[in-house]
Formats: structure tokens, sequence, C-alpha cells
């Protein structure tokens, strides 16, 4: 029986030195084979050298994590007129589905983090996903896939699409990330871009202990080519200060390097490729 080849994916590599430092020894590990980097912070080029020698001799999938969302200061420009700062995901929602998103901009902004991507690592990044799932969003996705074909033709996009069976337990925000992802697959082929089959790892924050659970249904259950999200961390004094999921992150560190995972991946029939 051939086993299934599934991804797991630490978002959010860059964001503060304990998640990066977290995702690093878990990609030497084996434990992880994807990352997904976000371009907006200082020291970007440092830790960029860092994942390369940490993922050196394997084939991990170092992605971009275009962020569109969080509070931060964009690289070029904000998603909303006027604005001087990313906003919430519910903001951006919002805009979103009420046409007030300044297309333009958007599109700046993307192009900017891939460049600052390429910049950083001197190649155009493996796969392409949003944090907070915001490239999934309406007047959003076009602009990410148009940039990824041009930018990087090679890459595979994040569907958010939950596999069958892999989904329960998901709070109202899961669901609805799900179904705005109906029709992105197809989208992503029409723009000669691959995507992942089968999502899962959403989960609520404030419910840690779900992790465990829900990475081993991810693992039973997703089919050949899917993709498992994951958000592990160190927490450190930076993280605090720039997002609130905390205690997950220590958590998900903790089962991914711990010693009963790689019975856990074997007894599932996957394997991580």
């Amino acid at each position: 029986m051939t086993s299934r080849r599934l991804r797991i994916c630490a978002d959010d590599y860059g964001l503060a030195p304990g998640v990066s430092r977290a995702i690093r020894d878990l990609l030497a590990a084996r434990r992880l084979n994807a990352t997904s980097v976000m371009t907006l912070f200082a020291g970007l080029s440092e830790e960029a050298g860092r994942l390369r020698a940490a993922a050196a001799g394997g084939s991990a999938s170092i992605g971009l994590h275009l962020t569109l969302t969080g509070g931060f200061v964009p690289l070029a420009a904000a998603p909303l007129p006027g604005a001087t700062h990313l906003p919430s995901l519910s903001q951006l929602a919002a805009a979103a589905f009420s046409g007030r998103i300044d297309g333009p901009a958007v599109a700046a902004e993307i192009e900017a983090q891939f460049a600052a991507f390429e910049a950083a690592f001197g190649h155009p990044p493996h796969h392409v996903d949003g944090h907070q799932h915001a490239h999934v969003l309406p007047a959003i996705r076009p602009l990410v896939l148009a940039a990824t074909r041009r930018r990087a033709p090679g890459a595979w996009v994040r569907d958010c699409t939950p596999a069958r069976g892999v989904g329960i337990g998901l709070d109202a925000k899961g669901r609805v990330i799900g179904l705005l992802s109906a029709g992105l697959a197809q989208a992503a082929a029409r723009h000669g871009l691959g995507a992942n089959r089968g999502f899962a790892g959403a989960y609520g924050f404030d419910r840690p202990e779900a992790f465990a659970p829900v990475l081993a249904r991810a693992l039973a259950r997703l089919p050949d080519g899917g993709l498992v999200m994951v958000h592990p961390g160190h927490v450190d004094d930076l993280l605090a200060t720039r997002d609130p999921v905390t205690g997950a992150r220590e958590v998900e560190r903790g089962v991914l390097s711990g010693t009963g995972f790689p019975e856990l991946l074997r007894q599932s029939g996957a394997v991580l490729a």
C-alpha cells in the first residue's frame, strides 16, 4: 500500500524570534516539511539564512505568508483607503465584501512582500498562503493568484477547504474560511498553479488541548497531497506584543517535538514528503 504524502506547514516564520527558532528546530528534526514566511519585520535576511541552514538536505517547501492583516506597518501600502497600518481580519473581510478594498494598494503590497521574500531567500517562494487566510477573500484572491503566476509560476497556493472528515470541531471562523475557499484550487489551476489536496489544522486557539486530536485526525484522514497547518513557537516578549496566539504555540511545539509524534505518523500511514 502506497503511503499518503502530506505536508505539515508551520505558519508565521519571522513573526518573532521564538516562533522562528521553534520552526527551525522542527524542520531540522523532520517533524515539519513546510513553513510560511512573514516578510514585514526587521531581520528577515538573517532569519532566512538560519532557515536555509535548518532545512538543508531536505525537501521543505519554503513559502510566502502574505500578510494583509494584523495591525502591522505594511511594506508598501495598506489595503484600506487612507490607512497607515494593516487592518484586522474582520475589517479586511468587511471591506472585501462591500467593495471598499483599495485594489492597487493591495497589489502593491503583495508585490512588495514577494520582492522582500526573493531578496532574502534568493528565489521565489515554493508556495503562497495568507496570514489569517486573507488570501481567500473576495477581491484579494485574484490579486494573489495573478501575482503568484507572475512572480512564482512554479508555486502552489494554499486551499483552505477542509478535507472530508477532518473539519469536526471547526469554529465559525474556520467554517467560513472553508466556504470562502470554494473553487480556489480550480482558479489556481487556471493560472497554471498547483494547490494542496485537502486542508486541516484549524481549531480554536483558546482551546489548545484540541490540537493533539486535531493533528491525529488530520494525519489519519487527509488524502494524498493534503496539508496540515500548524503554529508552533516559543513564547517571547516580542511575540506577546505582535500576536494574541501564545500559549497554543507552546502546546503545538510540544506535541510536534514529542516522542510520540513519529509513532503517530507511522500509525496514520502517512509520510512527510
